[in-house]
């Protein structure tokens, strides 16, 4: 008789305890594993291969403006169901329970580095930040009080591109942003446009790609229709990095590629060049 046997083939049948989810996350450019406290720390970035995560819009707030110095405007805006589209009353309003948010965009005055600015941040979580007529209507009117106030206008993009939800009422955004932005150039004010991954569509074709300075985070896509859509419209072979940042600084349409970290230093020096009438109140 043996003295030890050996335990039987099979499944244990003392149940593991459950691990805890939302605690890591895996990287989707180098597949590494990250604790969501490192990934904090680091400001949405992975420090394996620099891979920069979606970003909420408070977190952008916090990461840019100066402490205690933002305040939101126009937060009451909500959306109206004009077309009566099937299921989208529904829709916005489970996404506004899910991300707290009544809209894809929160907009608001600020300074940064001491420098006054106004500021609209996308955000993605909430209906993939397509432009809907309340999203376009708080744009402009960042706009609008940046020139107003003779100040900077400063818009962070990560989106989708038109609803289609709103049809023709979404695509209007788009001359109405730009002509907001038209006019602010006429008063000889800077407007700073930061593009985040996804950048595309109709927000693309419109005030996204309509900054005196155009910066972008590393490796994000910018277009306006994906690249299988392009790839099957031309029927040619697309260039490798095509709609990546890196790409775009390569054909001038971004002027910079910023790293997270360095956001809010670059904004305010750019401020410090743009507006030296501005008198920033940590001079």
């Amino acid at each position: 008789m043996p003295i030890f046997k050996k335990p039987p083939f099979g499944f244990s049948r003392t149940k593991k305890k459950d691990m805890p989810e939302g605690l890591w996350q895996k990287c989707p450019e180098c597949s590494k594993v990250i604790h969501d406290i490192e990934l904090e720390k680091n400001l949405g970035v992975c420090h394996h291969c620099q891979h920069h995560f979606k970003m909420s819009a408070d977190e952008r707030i916090k990461l840019v403006a100066d402490p205690d110095t933002f305040e939101e405007t126009d937060a009451d805006l909500i959306t109206v169901d004009a077309l009566e589209f099937e299921g989208y009353a529904k829709k916005v309003e489970q996404y506004r329970d899910k991300t707290q948010l009544n809209e894809a965009i929160i907009t608001g005055r600020a300074t940064i580095g001491g420098y006054p600015a106004s500021l609209g941040v996308m955000d993605f979580r909430f209906l993939g930040a397509s432009m809907g007529s309340v999203v376009g209507e708080k744009i402009t009117r960042v706009i609008e009080r940046a020139t107003e106030a003779r100040a900077a206008a400063i818009v962070f993009s990560a989106s989708g591109g038109a609803r289609m939800h709103e049809g023709i009422l979404s695509l209007m955004q788009m001359a109405k942003t730009s002509a907001a932005l038209g006019r602010h150039a006429e008063a000889k004010l800077p407007y700073i446009s930061v593009l985040t991954h996804p950048t595309t569509g109709g927000v693309t074709a419109s005030f996204a790609t309509l900054g005196d300075v155009i910066l972008a985070e590393p490796q994000c896509m910018i277009g306006f229709a994906g690249p299988r859509v392009v790839k099957e419209t031309t029927h040619q072979n697309l260039p490798p990095g095509f709609q990546t940042a890196e790409f775009m600084l390569d054909h001038g349409l971004v002027d910079r590629i910023v790293d997270r970290k360095d956001m809010r230093e670059t904004l305010t020096s750019l401020l410090r060049y743009m507006m030296p009438e501005t008198t920033a109140a940590s001079a």
